[in-house]
């Protein structure tokens, strides 16, 4: 087959995946303000609503895991299409409810609780797809758009249309909600092929013992194993500071609610455009140039704001800081779907998520502490910033050069193959 046949295949499939990406991301990103608004209308427990945030986040401390056990056995693509179908329920069931005036702040809490299960499958399977559906194509490329999607989708358009359209019927957002959903699970099936993992049709092992397997591996793989320590150690020390960003742009810039909207919204430019150059920062230097360059830039930017007082170099600093973790992001995408066997990858995506998104919380409540301690915001950016600096340093020296290279990547398959 002619290698241009090939790439307008790989480039078919991924719009596909793409266009139910950036469908299911404009669904999250309505839910996510959605949500909350419905649940102040219930309740004006700060517990309650807090714990509402925590009930959202927590299928991705325990179901992170098995669901990654589980993509390795099944059709990746079907999980998919199940997963945002039963979202598109579930939410739709929670529109029908809020239309009744029958809903309850614990109604509320077991919507979201479902629809983050749910959560962990759709996006944790649209993330192992990627090496299926782009083939030969470009990976780097491959995963900046779908981080683009998911920028646009939560960012700039989820959370104003939840907001906006909460305000005119409180039904509404949840109705866009559903139907994004849908839409979601219904392109898919434009994604022609079989996206079953080879292994899986002769697996005969419980989930407990693939689950065991994939952690072996992860541990004879140093490489991978010391990209999901940086992961984390990234996710950890940045969330220090985002924790503590509305703290930050209101106590210490002195910006309005509503301008705090607009230093936001720098953020979400500045990661659109982290997306854009990062395939093309990678062609002309190197993964490893791009990793240690995004996260020494990530540093420098928390600790320009912690010193700055000025709003506009606060939220240029912000932008950049978005735009350099985005661009990480991408390049630990890659050499996760270039290092990772396809029948191995959604057990590693489990323990990645669980080591990196079980950092944000903690991270969370240390920013918090932090700044109680030190007695400004501006001072934790700062000490996030110079920490940072110091995960750079670590990336430094245990990354060599060509660490990404396609010999590393054989490698590391090679381990797989010859146990």
């Amino acid at each position: 087959m002619a290698e241009s046949t090939v790439r307008r295949r790989s480039d078919r499939r991924l719009r596909w995946l793409l266009a139910s990406s950036a469908a299911s991301n404009l669904g999250d990103g309505i839910g996510k303000v959605a949500f909350p608004l419905l649940a102040v209308t219930l309740t004006r427990d700060p517990l309650l609503i807090a714990g509402l945030s925590a009930t959202q986040f927590l299928p991705w401390l325990l179901f992170a895991l098995p669901a990654g056990a589980l993509l390795d056995r099944v059709d990746r693509r079907r999980a998919m299409i199940l997963a945002n179908s039963a979202r598109a329920v579930v939410v739709g069931g929670t529109a029908a409810l809020v239309a009744a005036g029958g809903v309850t702040i614990w109604m509320v809490y077991a919507a979201a609780l479902l629809i983050g299960f749910a959560e962990v499958v759709a996006d944790s399977a649209a993330n192992v797809l990627i090496p299926a559906v782009v083939g030969e194509g470009s990976l780097d490329g491959a995963n900046s758009k779908l981080q683009a999607c998911e920028i646009v989708g939560q960012t700039f358009l989820g959370g104003p249309v939840g907001s906006a359209t909460f305000a005119l019927f409180a039904t509404f957002p949840f109705l866009l909600n559903s139907v994004g959903f849908a839409i979601a699970a219904v392109v898919l099936i434009g994604l022609a092929g079989s996206y079953r993992p080879r292994s899986a049709e002769r697996a005969t092992t419980d989930l407990r013992t693939e689950l065991a397997e994939g952690f072996r591996w992860l541990k004879r793989s140093r490489l991978v194993l010391r990209l999901v320590v940086l992961a984390g150690a990234i996710s950890l020390v940045s969330e220090l500071a985002q924790a503590q960003l509305v703290l930050y742009a209101i106590e210490y810039l002195h910006l309005s609610e509503a301008a705090f909207g607009l230093f936001a919204f720098v953020g979400g430019i500045g990661g659109l455009l982290g997306a854009a150059v990062a395939p093309r920062l990678v062609k002309v230097s190197s993964r490893r140039a791009v990793l240690l360059g995004g996260t020494a830039c990530c540093g420098a930017a928390f600790t320009g704001m912690g010193l700055t007082s000025s709003p506009v170099a606060g939220a240029a600093l912000f932008g950049l800081f978005a735009a350099a973790v985005v661009a990480v992001n991408i390049v630990l995408g890659t050499a996760r779907h270039t290092l990772v066997p396809g029948d191995l990858l959604g057990r590693v995506l489990g323990v990645w998520r669980t080591v990196v998104w079980g950092a944000i919380p903690i991270g969370a409540l240390l920013g918090g502490v932090l700044t109680h301690a030190l007695g400004s915001a501006a001072r934790t950016f700062l000490t996030s910033g110079l920490l940072l600096f110091g995960v750079a340093g670590f990336a430094f020296v245990s990354l060599r050069p060509g660490a990404f290279d396609d010999e590393s990547a054989t490698e590391e398959r090679v381990l797989h193959q010859d146990r």
